[in-house]
């Protein structure tokens, strides 16, 4: 196998769920990080910061279906000249009267762009799991007649900017909860991929090309890395 020289590691559902980590996560984390840090990504890169660059480069002004905390990260604009619409995971916005405006903004005469920050089925709350942004998105493509540009996972615009300097994909492994998302988005890249069984994992979800190992969690994935693909 070619060397190591990055992991990507999901967040939600692999290092945490809510506020909790999962099991032996913050000692894997330690650990590893005092050991061999030449592998551990220090820098986050969410859906979020792809689709603010998105934004911003295209010098949009969106119609923003996201929650506050994930407002903070996206350039305010003119309420009154909204020229698109993003979509995020934000429950409180999923509303008729406001799907309605995107809708009219997005209809056929107006054609302006839907930018979906992923297209996320579900995921994984204390109570359970919980629907995603991802069929608020289809609904809002089929009722239009358009189609989203997707930023997040499973899009390889994503795994290609959250890859840092110019290693190549080969040279990195992606730890994730979501088989599709997470692993096959990484995998087609040409990463490796952990599927790790915590947050929304599911065992019959099936993805193509099939991920590079499953385990328990993110402490067994590190594990894993540092026997299979670090030593000598």
């Amino acid at each position: 196998m070619p060397p190591i020289s990055a992991v990507l590691i999901d967040l939600s559902g692999t290092l945490h769920v809510e506020d909790d980590p999962t099991e032996k996560a913050v000692e894997a984390l330690k650990k590893h990080v005092k050991c061999i840090p030449e592998w551990i990504l220090g820098e986050i890169y969410s859906s979020l910061s792809a689709a603010a660059e998105y934004v911003r480069k295209h010098q949009l002004n969106p119609l923003y279906l996201l929650s506050q905390d994930a407002l903070k990260d996206f350039p305010e604009g003119d309420k009154e000249k909204l020229d698109s619409v993003v979509v995020g995971l934000a429950p409180e916005e999923f509303h008729y009267e406001q799907l309605n405006r995107a809708f009219n903004l997005l209809r056929p005469g107006n054609g302006k762009p839907l930018i979906a920050i992923h297209e996320g089925r579900y995921y994984k709350r204390s109570d359970g799991l919980a629907l995603g942004p991802g069929c608020f998105v289809k609904g809002l493509e089929y009722a239009a007649s358009t189609k989203a540009v997707v930023v997040g996972k499973p899009n390889k615009y994503f795994f290609e900017s959250a890859i840092p300097g110019n290693i190549p994909p080969e040279q990195c492994v992606m730890i994730g909860d979501d088989a599709v998302d997470d692993i096959q988005g990484a995998m087609k890249l040409g990463m490796k991929g952990i599927l790790v069984k915590t947050g929304k994992y599911l065992p019959d979800t099936e993805c193509s090309p099939p991920p590079t190992t499953v385990l328990d969690n993110f402490a067994a994935a590190v594990d894993w890395i540092e026997e299979n693909l670090l030593k000598k």
